[in-house]
């Protein structure tokens, strides 16, 4: 994968510090499915040795799904450990996104097969008091190991969402994974909610779309 001149890269300025200061391992967080009506929020941590660089690291939203697949592995290649947490749409409807996106976080800090000394989080809050951690707002655009966790946890939760392509047919989960599309609305109202869909997201934007209508 070549590196466009004039594009500025993720850096890894702050994992160098965090080493210079003795944390061995530090690990990037990030997530992927806030926003969607379906499916889960998943969250990816990714511990890398100092040194490594992997060309072509950047936000994932400002990848291509090709860009994206080609770096899937070879960051799991690169990594001393990656870890994977999933909180799955019931969960979400419990305890509401923000809540569930931590504990996908913490679930994948968990999965880490190296104790982290310090964590970088992409975002302006985060809880996890047994660890100490640094929130960074758009860090997965500045800091290297927040942008490979990024790419971990969209195509991990892009492939989950093929997979429920496959068992609810018509949808279109394959195509919008799991957002609010013209289609995936047609669809919602041809054949109603799946178990996947987060009926709490369902019900706001179905409000939403009433209020708007009655201004109109």
């Amino acid at each position: 994968m070549t590196k466009p001149s004039g594009i500025s890269f993720p850096h890894q300025h702050r994992e160098q510090k965090l080493w210079a200061q003795g944390c061995i391992h530090v690990a990037g967080i990030d997530e992927a499915g806030r926003g969607p009506l379906a499916g889960p929020v998943v969250a990816a941590a990714v511990v890398f040795p100092s040194g490594i660089s992997i060309q072509g690291i950047n936000d994932s939203k400002k990848l291509s799904p090709e860009q994206r697949d080609e770096l899937f592995p070879k960051i799991y290649d690169k990594a001393l450990a990656v870890g994977v947490g999933t909180v799955d749409a019931d969960i979400i409807d419990d305890i509401n996104i923000l809540n569930a996106t931590f504990r996908a976080m913490s679930q994948a800090v968990d999965a880490l097969s190296v104790s982290p000394h310090h964590l970088l989080v992409d975002g302006n809050r985060f809880y996890r008091s047994s660890i100490p951690y640094t929130t960074i707002v758009a860090g997965d655009a500045s800091c290297f190991s927040i942008a490979a966790a990024s790419i971990i946890a969209k195509v991990t939760r892009d492939r989950m969402m093929c997979e429920f392509d496959e068992q609810y047919p018509g949808y279109g989960f394959a195509r919008h994974k799991g957002y609010g599309t013209r289609a995936h609305y047609a669809a919602l109202r041809e054949y109603g909610m799946t178990p996947i869909h987060r009926r709490s997201f369902v019900h706001l934007e179905i409000e939403k779309l009433h209020e708007s209508m009655q201004k109109k």
